[in-house]
């Protein structure tokens, strides 16, 4: 197992560009990404957009339009429909002289309100590190991120709940928002509640998309995650997000399911 030395995910090189280090390296193949890290850096870039503080980034969905290496990747963003009470901004991530991601997101106005449900409470944080994912031992991303299960396992398919808290940065010295924290490891779920066992098959998402009703805050992040896989080879992986405030949102992946030949 190599040693991680890095101090982030990213190395920032200027203009919107950044090298990827081995801390981004996915468990299928240690030259290609997991999907977590470059979803952070889209919701970097929309964070950054225009910033405003009245305002707060209520759905993000990104397209995963091919594999993103272990390489040097340029991040952009814009404001694609502007409004005072509802914007509308895109991102796009390419690499090697392609867009390999793309996203948008909802801004909307924050407001005084009153009324509402109740959030629906979080189990709570448990106070050791669960058992390591079956990938771990060349998955970069796996060891970059702390996971504390609440109910069932990486090794065991079915429906699971983990915390989960990234161990360093997005880039150097500079601190992760909540939504990149959410983003860093909402697309984790379908490996967290895989239905099928890792070793003889592959489920690839094609997208991730995650609604949150407020700013997740704190450190940790809770993914209650279930996938579920027609006979047909297409799967659907959902979870219920939160913080140790409460339930805050939810996120969905579609997946391509193939057997790992």
């Amino acid at each position: 197992m190599n040693e991680l030395v890095s101090p982030a995910f990213y190395e920032s090189l200027g203009d919107g560009r950044f090298r990827s280090t081995e801390r981004t390296e996915g468990p299928w193949s240690p030259e290609l990404q997991h999907a977590g890290p470059p979803c952070a850096l889209l919701a970097r870039a929309i964070e950054a957009c225009g910033p405003r503080d009245d305002a707060i980034v209520s759905r993000i969905a990104i397209e995963i339009l091919g594999p993103v290496p272990v390489a040097e990747v340029e991040v952009r963003a814009e404001v694609d429909r502007p409004g005072r009470s509802v914007e509308l901004l895109k991102a796009e991530l390419s690499t090697g002289g392609r867009v390999a991601m793309r996203a948008s997101a909802w801004r909307i106005a924050k407001a005084s309100v009153t009324a509402g449900p109740v959030e629906e409470p979080a189990p709570p944080l448990p106070p050791d590190e669960g058992p390591p994912p079956p990938a771990i031992a060349h998955a970069g991303y796996l060891r970059s991120v702390e996971w504390r299960n609440v109910a069932g396992d990486w090794t065991s398919p079915g429906p699971a709940t983990v915390w989960a808290r990234p161990r360093v940065p997005l880039v150097p010295d500079e601190a992760m928002s909540g939504l990149q924290r959410l983003l860093c490891v909402a697309d984790s779920c379908s490996g967290i509640s895989a239905a099928l066992p890792w070793d003889r098959w592959l489920f690839i998402n094609t997208d991730l998309t995650v609604h949150v009703a407020r700013e997740p805050r704190g450190e940790w992040i809770l993914l209650d995650c279930v996938t579920r896989i027609n006979e047909g080879g297409v799967g659907l992986a959902s979870a219920a997000v939160g913080d140790e405030g409460g339930i805050l949102g939810r996120s969905a992946q579609t997946l391509l399911v193939r057997e790992n030949a």
